[in-house]
């Protein structure tokens, strides 16, 4: 049986592939790149979103929500999980506008706060599902 052939862009040993073999500068790639970076109160925000999405337990509650609304009642069962400990993560993603309720009666039914919210958690499920040909799972 042969082994197959390393990839062009990989060097023999994989801590080498992640490094540039000789010291170079491309001043016109990092202007552009300088020029597209968000400003350091996006970068913030944005990261504040991303930790609140990245969260186990609040990604299967918004998972969750991605069907369409549910009362705290209703995601705790679908989790697992205490409603109090639903309803404290729920509180987090409202503060990072992640979520949104409306209170009927004593019941508050949970949504997802747009389409924004709906998409990062498709794309990030999406890439974990892809498999690749080198992938180990």
């Amino acid at each position: 049986m042969t082994t197959p052939a390393p990839h062009p862009d990989q060097a023999e040993h994989p801590d080498q592939a992640a490094v540039c073999e000789v010291s170079c500068l491309h001043p016109q790639a990092v202007a552009q790149a300088r020029a597209r970076q968000p400003g350091p109160a996006d970068i913030e925000a944005a990261s504040a979103l991303l930790k609140v999405i990245a969260d186990p337990t609040r990604l299967k509650l918004l998972s969750a929500l991605q069907g369409g609304e549910l009362c705290v009642c209703d995601l705790a069962a679908v989790i697992g999980l205490s409603e109090s400990a639903v309803s404290h993560q729920l509180r987090l993603m409202r503060e990072q506008r992640v979520v949104t309720f409306r209170k009927q009666g004593r019941v508050a039914y949970y949504r997802l706060l747009d389409a924004h919210v709906a998409g990062l958690i498709g794309v990030a499920l999406e890439h974990v599902r892809e498999t690749e040909p080198s992938a180990s799972r």
